[in-house]
């Protein structure tokens, strides 16, 4: 134990000290009788039944309660998974037709104005429009 730990118990063991001084002789004969009976369990582990340690191991070692299968057996683990992959998927797809839409959308424009295709293609045009976008 270090310096540390030895003061902290050292206080805890005060507290609890001056807290036990102050409690009547009948709770203080309880809580003994309660503190034997608690180490006389612990020194005999044979007492504790053996159904609830038989749950605790099968809960330990598969992972779900109650048994039935280990954790990558859970149908609701691969359900899981799988909303998982059909929404990002579905939010890619998404994506892709909004991309698309944006494409129509500037070929339309670009096709219904009243500039000829050639202007779009000059690299002075190009550089026009961008000085022109510059003022704004």
């Amino acid at each position: 134990m270090t310096d540390f730990d030895e003061d902290f118990a050292k206080k805890i063991t005060g507290y609890l000290d001056r807290g036990t001084a102050e409690l009547k002789a009948g709770t203080a004969y309880r809580l003994q009788l309660a503190r034997e009976g608690a180490l006389a369990r612990l020194g005999d582990p044979e007492r504790v039944p053996a159904v609830g340690l038989a749950r605790s191991y099968a809960f330990a070692s598969t992972g779900t309660a109650g048994g039935g299968g280990t954790f990558w057996q859970s149908g609701k683990l691969w359900l899981g998974i799988v909303l998982i992959v059909v929404a990002c998927l579905g939010w890619q797809q998404w994506q892709a037709w909004q991309q698309q839409l944006d494409i129509e959308e500037t070929d339309a424009a670009i096709l219904t104005s009243d500039l000829p295709i050639d202007a779009y293609l000059d690299h002075g045009f190009q550089a026009w429009l961008k000085h022109a976008g510059d003022d704004d």
